[in-house]
């Protein structure tokens, strides 16, 4: 298995979720990119029968036991129901992904999962997939990527809070909500509060009230609070910044991870790790040093509390 469970027969990895266009297929080429440099062997299991043209090396590709297209084709389905098919069909085939996996023995494995919300809200089929992969010894943990453009709309945030929530409580897996491409958000608009009020989900009153202003919410006040209520009274959403070409913010994500999946560093990936984040990298991805976007937020923040204290 991984360097980090060597002498037993855990497998590691992450189950990749999040909505159509949050960017899973690209985290997976640049997780897969970032591992790789620090030694660790990563196979990339595609799960989505709709994905087509995959960036990365795909170790195993459910397209070989069935697609979308196939399906609504053959069944006449829409995009949606075919999806469920497709998983339903897995479900019901689990020998062939557990054959195929385990060619791939001593790897770690990313799991490229497709991008319908329902998949992880109310169906069960991924679900009963992943309780079946925990008893082939998979030690898994969600890792949920969230477009971080929704932070610049207080509504939309919202809504993908009670997602996020809802996800956590229906794939029941150690999970890592990210909020991914953060080298575009200030693409989208100013952003109404410090970056750490999205990542952390701080007091989220000043979200209702922020919200009250727009005359569209207005009248929704009441149901805005309640939804924040659900979430504070659960406490367990929170995000971890990413930019994918951004090696900081890759270190930041995958260790979160493996700290959520128990998988621990071998002395040679930690040395690997070490040398990575010290040297300039000129591959693919372009890995930088600093995340740009999270330093200004956090810097203007300090700022703040600097001229309090001149004040004062």
């Amino acid at each position: 298995m991984s360097e980090g469970s060597k002498g037993s027969s855990l497998a590691f990895g992450q189950v990749v979720i999040g909505p159509p266009g949050s960017g899973k297929t690209t985290y997976c080429h640049g997780m897969q990119e970032f591992m790789g440099r620090i030694g660790r062997k990563v196979a990339v299991v595609n799960l989505d029968p709709a994905n087509e043209g995959m960036p990365y090396p795909c170790a195993v590709d459910i397209s070989e036991l069935i697609t979308l297209p196939d399906v609504m084709e053959s069944l006449k389905l829409g995009p949606n129901g075919g999806l469920i098919y497709c998983m339903e069909y897995l479900e019901a085939n689990l020998d062939w992904l557990q054959e195929k996996l385990a060619a791939f023995r001593g790897h770690y494995y990313l799991f490229d999962c497709p991008g319908q919300v329902e998949l992880y809200t109310h169906h069960s089929a991924l679900k009963n997939v992943f309780a079946q992969m925990a008893k082939w010894n998979f030690r898994l943990a969600a890792v949920h990527l969230v477009d971080s453009h929704y932070c610049t709309d207080a509504g939309k945030f919202i809504s993908v809070l009670c997602t996020s929530l809802s996800t956590m409580l229906h794939v029941e897996l150690p999970h890592v909500n990210v909020l991914s491409k953060m080298d575009l958000i200030e693409q989208y608009g100013k952003l109404a509060f410090n970056l750490d009020y999205y990542t952390e989900v701080l007091d989220l009153s000043y979200l209702v009230d922020h919200l009250a202003s727009d005359p569209f919410f207005r009248n929704y006040r009441r149901l805005n609070a309640k939804l924040v209520e659900v979430i504070e009274d659960y406490s367990l959403v929170s995000f971890v910044p990413l930019n994918v070409q951004d090696k900081e913010s890759m270190r930041q994500v995958m260790q979160a991870v493996d700290k959520a999946n128990g998988y621990s560093f071998g002395d040679q990936e930690h040395r690997s790790l070490e040398a990575l984040m010290s040297a300039a990298v000129g591959a693919d991805f372009h890995f930088t040093s600093t995340l740009a976007v999270q330093e200004k937020y956090v810097q203007s923040r300090d700022k703040t509390v600097e001229e309090e204290v001149m004040d004062m």
